[in-house]
C-alpha cells in the first residue's frame, strides 16, 4: 500500500518537474549561462505569475512580486551607470529623461517580448488563456524580477552584463534620444498608454507681421485643455504647449 502511494505521488509530481526543467532550460538559453543549482528556485519564482497562488500550492512570496521590487532598484542603478558612461558630456536632465524612457513599462515589455519571456511564464490554470502572458505590466515586472534573480545568484557584474547586452541588442538609443525633447511625441504616447483621445492642437491667436509672427496654441485631449504655448512658429508653440501639458499631468 505504501509503495503504491509512493508511486502515485511520483507520477503526480513528474509532469510539474518536467515542465519546470523545460522552462529553466529555455531560460538558460536566453541568458547564456547555466543557472546555479542552489539558486534555480529564484529563477522559478521570477517566471511565476501571482495567479499560481490559486492552486494553494505556492505562497504569494513564491511568485515574481518580491523579486520585482528588488529588480526595479537594481535595474535603475545599472541603467544609470550605462548612460553615465555612454554619454559623458550630457547633463543630469538629459540622463534622467533618457533613463525614464528606458526603465518605463513599455520599454521593459518590449525587451521581455524580444527575449520571449512570455513563452516561459508560469500562470495558474484558471488564468490560462486570458492573455496574462502578453500583459505589458506583467512582462515588464517579470523582466525586473529576472534582473533581481541574476543579481542575487550571479552578482552585480553579471546583472550589468545581461542588461547592457539586452539594451544594446534590442534598443535604438539614438531613436530614444531623438524622442526625449519631442514633447508632442511624449504627450501622444501618454494619451495612447492611457487609452485617451489623441492630442489636438488649436491656434488661439496670431500676432505680428507675416515675416515675424507669434503663435499662441492650446492642446486638448478630448474636451480638456491641458496646456498652452507660445512660439515663433506653430510647431514651436505646439511643442511648448505639449511640454506644459506634460508638466500639468505630472503634478496631478
Amino acid at each position: 500500500m505504501i509503495e503504491r502511494l509512493r508511486k502515485w505521488f511520483r507520477v503526480q509530481s513528474e509532469p510539474v518537474q518536467i515542465e519546470s526543467n523545460t522552462r529553466l532550460s529555455h531560460l538558460e538559453k536566453i541568458l547564456g549561462f547555466r543557472l546555479p543549482p542552489q539558486h534555480r528556485h529564484l529563477f522559478e519564482k521570477a517566471m511565476r505569475h501571482r495567479s499560481i497562488v490559486d492552486h494553494n500550492k505556492y505562497e504569494s512570496h513564491e511568485t515574481y512580486e518580491r523579486l520585482e521590487f528588488l529588480g526595479d532598484a537594481v535595474l535603475d542603478l545599472i541603467v544609470t551607470e550605462i548612460l553615465f558612461e555612454k554619454y559623458p558630456t550630457e547633463n543630469e536632465g538629459f540622463l534622467t529623461k533618457l533613463r525614464a524612457k528606458i526603465v518605463r513599462g513599455d520599454t521593459l515589455y518590449k525587451l521581455a517580448k524580444e527575449l520571449e519571456l512570455n513563452q516561459i511564464l508560469e500562470v495558474g490554470e484558471r488564468a490560462t488563456g486570458q492573455g496574462i502572458e502578453l500583459s505589458k505590466s506583467v512582462l515588464s515586472d517579470v523582466f525586473e524580477a529576472l534582473t533581481a534573480a541574476i543579481y542575487i545568484s550571479k552578482g552585480y557584474s553579471e546583472a550589468h552584463r545581461f542588461i547592457n547586452n539586452t539594451l544594446q541588442q534590442y534598443l535604438d538609443f539614438e531613436e530614444i534620444v531623438t524622442k526625449i525633447d519631442n514633447h508632442k511625441s511624449m504627450l501622444m504616447e501618454y494619451s495612447q498608454s492611457e487609452r485617451l483621445k489623441l492630442p489636438k492642437y488649436v491656434v488661439l491667436s496670431e500676432q505680428g507681421p507675416g515675416h515675424d509672427k507669434t503663435f499662441h496654441v492650446a492642446v486638448y485631449i478630448g474636451d480638456e485643455k491641458l496646456g498652452e504655448g507660445t512660439g515663433k512658429s506653430k510647431k514651436n508653440a505646439e511643442q511648448v504647449a505639449a511640454r506644459n501639458a506634460l508638466m500639468a499631468i505630472e503634478q496631478k
